[in-house]
């Protein structure tokens, strides 16, 4: 598997990983910020949270971690939360916005 096709099965997991009080899953809401995996298959991913005081943040974090884990070529993971730039909906993809009466 190349590179380009673990980030894609990365970015896969990744969209079936949701917060619980949003029908969204996190990457198309734009909380994913970076997605950077090494040749030696450690994987270093920041993310950030629609609120600072989310009660779920632990719960989606392990979640990310869990599934990323599960990808072929991963062999760790790194879960980053950042809240440098803060996130805002603009940061949502279209289907995000669209699915939650944003457009």
């Amino acid at each position: 598997m190349t590179k380009f096709e673990q980030e894609e099965k990365i970015v896969e997991m990744i969209k079936t990983v949701f917060d619980p009080e949003i029908p969204v899953n996190i990457y198309d809401l734009g909380l994913i910020y970076k997605i950077d995996l090494n040749d030696e298959g450690d994987l270093a991913i920041d993310m950030t949270l629609t609120a600072p005081n989310c009660p779920a943040a632990d719960f989606i974090m392990e979640d990310v971690r869990q599934r990323v884990e599960s990808v072929e070529g991963v062999k760790s993971s790194t879960i980053n939360l950042v809240f440098e730039p803060e996130w805002n909906k603009d940061m949502m993809s279209e289907e995000a916005k669209l699915e939650l009466g944003f457009l």
